[in-house]
């Protein structure tokens, strides 16, 4: 069996494979609610065969959105919208296939437009609302300049990721996420270039990770341990005097301590800059915070081939790796991987016709595909 195939015990969780299906905003929410887009979109992958399936970024209060048209899990009608796909989507997925929601607060990269619309922040007749920061700096030029929290704003704020993991748990969710990356409000606690506070959530590392670390407390003094706890996490910024491989292993070492159970890392905009993107650019990040925290580490970021993900698996780099546009461009991702590096898995029963063994057109397919 090739490592890509092995189970994975994660936390409470034993999952099928190491492949994750990546959370992907899908921008197709009614204020903040799951519509059909949703249910199509993770039924799809609910047969995919993915050890995980994470529901894209879900902002924990209203102003956290990025756009208006983001999920959002902030009220008693988003809870109910996205139990009815939940429920759905875990009802024909395979054993071993866990539900993950990635939590999260956009700060003061809210407020703007779909990236299908231009991606630039709402104006004056597109209903705009104030975002909250760290620090009152906008991400750029022409961005909305945020509000600085302050202790009340701080104190809503947690309250607001702990509604919102109480809700998830309610859902039925399988794993949950903290997302601390990408630039949204807690990865703009943790990096410098985003944190200009004086206070104790400002300055030193110890302070800028304090209000992250209090939303993983708060998420962990809710979330039964019959729930996996991860996060996601940047490991650079790409920037200079930004957030650094350093301080994400740091910052992994204290989830780690506080009961997490795996870390994604990712990196990157937290300020406008140059990403090396290339196939696999953030696996040495993964590796170095998988080597350094001693926690369950996933890769993220150009991985599209089987072959790509099985040597990043097999060879230590992470314990698991997720897809995003490969798997809208191949929902059945998982079932060519397996194809191609020999490995054995179940197809759901309506769909067994099209498995190697019994179908000819199999191996044309393959070939097709190789020959691209």
């Amino acid at each position: 069996m090739p490592n890509l195939f092995e189970p994975l015990k994660l936390g409470p969780l034993t999952l099928a494979n190491r492949v994750v299906v990546s959370p992907m905003c899908q921008y197709s929410a009614e204020d903040g609610s799951a519509t059909d887009w949703h249910l199509q979109h993770l039924m799809q992958f609910a047969i995919a065969r993915a050890g995980m399936v994470v529901v894209e970024a879900t902002a924990v209060e209203r102003v956290g959105r990025i756009t208006h048209k983001c999920l959002g899990i902030y009220s008693d009608a988003n809870e109910a919208a996205l139990a009815r796909v939940i429920k759905a989507a875990k009802a024909i997925a395979a054993p071993g296939t866990a539900f993950a929601i990635q939590l999260a607060h956009a700060g003061r990269k809210a407020s703007v437009q779909p990236p299908f619309d231009g991606a630039q922040p709402l104006k004056a007749g597109e209903d705009p609302w104030l975002t909250l920061a760290p620090s009152a700096i906008p991400f750029s030029e022409g961005w909305h300049t945020p509000q600085a929290l302050d202790e009340a704003g701080l104190e809503r704020t947690l309250a607001s990721f702990l509604a919102a993991a109480e809700r998830a748990v309610r859902i039925g969710f399988d794993a949950i996420e903290l997302h601390a990356a990408h630039g949204y409000l807690l990865h703009q606690f943790l990096s410098p270039l985003a944190n200009k506070r004086t206070d104790a959530f400002g300055g030193s590392l110890e302070n800028r990770m304090r209000f992250a670390l209090q939303a993983a407390a708060a998420l962990r003094a809710v979330v039964p341990r019959s729930i996996a706890l991860g996060a996601r996490i940047s490991g650079s910024d790409w920037a200079d005097g930004g957030f650094a491989i350093e301080e994400a292993t740091t910052f992994a070492r204290a989830l780690k301590s506080q009961g997490y159970d795996y870390v994604c890392v990712s990196s990157g905009n937290v300020v406008p800059g140059k990403i090396p993107f290339a196939p696999g650019f953030q696996v040495p990040l993964a590796q170095a915070v998988r080597a350094g925290s001693g926690l369950a580490t996933r890769a993220v970021g150009m991985i599209v081939e089987p072959a790509q993900a099985q040597d990043i698996v097999s060879s230590g780099k992470a314990d698991m790796v997720a897809l995003a546009r490969a798997f809208l461009d191949d929902p059945r991702w998982v079932w060519h991987a397996a194809e191609r590096l020999g490995a054995a898995i179940s197809y759901p029963p309506q769909y067994a016709r099209v498995a190697p063994a019994v179908w000819p057109g199999a191996a044309q397919r393959g070939a097709a595909v190789r020959a691209a």
